[in-house]
């Protein structure tokens, strides 16, 4: 039995209008901590090499025990090169990118992403005049090599929220998600994750990204602010990492140990 597309079936969850949920793996490379996962917790996962020395081979025993799981593994990259994102979507289900502010840019990690592997003259004639070498060639790339990856940017800047409309005109472009630390710098407010300005940019984004039939959604470490940002629309749920929760959950039960 041919294994099932998790990046396909994630793509249609949302855009059916479904709500998406699923966490970072920040430090977590040993694939039998996936057994202790409960079923039905997570739609996906959001591998990391951003933060950390890692590089994201290092991931692909996990990545291959979610899909055991039939969770989704998605990869956010360190660069933002499309080559980079090429081969990053030849491995993993999908692909995050930070700091995608610059509409052109954006177009050509998505065609890296969605498009591959065409490249050179024939993707270029692609992306300007939308024409394909053949429709066997598109119904190929679309349909069957690409068919499974998903390509979500991060949107990250003022800029970026200001090229929204035309980011999420992209062909390729699945879902939208926001980095609060870096948008809160750039906006000259760092990591005020309460702050009343976040709050109404947040829901800009989701709401530039509902007109477009996209999920959005915002990273947040705490509950409270998560559940404020599904209250907004938010569909493309990042909640926590794997090293955050490990944390709390200890402090949280040898805090009671220790009064009881």
């Amino acid at each position: 039995m041919p294994a099932p597309k998790l990046g396909k079936l994630l793509k249609e969850k949302m855009q059916r209008g479904q709500t998406v949920y699923g966490t970072f793996f920040q430090y977590t490379v040993n694939p039998a901590i996936v057994d202790v996962i409960p079923d039905n917790a997570l739609d996906f996962v959001v591998v990391t090499a951003e933060h950390n020395a890692l590089d994201l081979a290092e991931f692909l025993p996990v990545r291959y025990a979610l899909a055991a799981k039939g969770i989704a593994c998605l990869a956010r990259t360190h660069s933002r090169d499309p080559d980079d994102v090429t081969k990053v979507c030849d491995t993993f289900d999908g692909v995050v990118v930070p700091y995608v502010e610059d509409v052109e840019h954006a177009r050509r990690l998505a065609a890296a992403a969605v498009y591959r592997p065409l490249k050179g003259q024939a993707l270029e004639r692609v992306l300007a005049e939308g024409k394909w070498p053949s429709d066997k060639t598109r119904n190929y790339v679309i349909e069957d090599r690409c068919a499974n990856t998903v390509f979500v940017p991060m949107i990250e800047s003022v800029k970026a929220v200001e090229n929204l409309e035309q980011i999420c005109a992209i062909p390729g472009v699945h879902a939208l998600f926001v980095g609060p630390n870096d948008l809160t710098t750039n906006m000259g407010i760092p990591n005020e994750y309460d702050h009343p300005d976040l709050i109404a940019m947040l829901q800009k984004i989701i709401d530039v990204a509902n007109r477009s039939h996209l999920a959005a959604g915002c990273w947040f470490g705490k509950r409270e602010q998560m559940e404020r940002t599904l209250k907004q629309g938010a569909r493309f749920v990042v909640f926590s990492n794997d090293g955050s929760m490990f944390r709390e959950s200890i402090e949280q039960a040898f805090n009671q140990l220790r009064k009881a």
